[in-house]
């Protein structure tokens, strides 16, 4: 089974690490969109399904916390899972995020090995999704 990803982060860097982390952690992906911000992040959700989102906290227009509130009020984090990868590393912020719907918190740097075993736990194999 192949997903469609969303990355959500202002630097196009970490937005292709996380990218290059999926494809070397063996997630196979039909489609990575990307986003430079939680508003761009909107535009592309409200027009194509993804399977899940990965975004960063710190993001000029509309941060990840901002981008979590929008997704909870118009009902989009009850079908598209969003994984926080930031390099805030405190557990109180984690936890934050946790309340605000984030399904997991990644702390920046991290190994492909912490993207396969998020995905693992969020991606069910086999499960279907809308899109198909």
């Amino acid at each position: 089974m192949s997903y469609r990803v969303l990355i959500v982060d202002d630097s196009a860097v970490v937005r292709h690490m996380v990218s290059r982390a999926l494809s070397i952690s063996g997630i196979e992906t039909s489609s990575v969109l990307e986003a430079g911000n939680g508003q761009e992040a909107l535009d592309i959700l409200r027009k194509t399904w993804v399977d899940i989102v990965f975004a960063d906290i710190n993001m000029p227009v509309m941060t990840g916390a901002e981008l979590l509130e929008t997704m909870a009020r118009e009902g989009m984090l009850a079908t598209t899972p969003v994984v926080i990868v930031s390099s805030e590393h405190g557990e109180k912020r984690a936890q934050e995020m946790k309340q605000m719907g984030a399904r997991a918190y990644l702390v920046k740097p991290f190994r492909p090995e912490a993207i396969k075993q998020v995905c693992g736990e969020i991606l069910r194999p086999g499960k279907e999704t809308p899109h198909e």
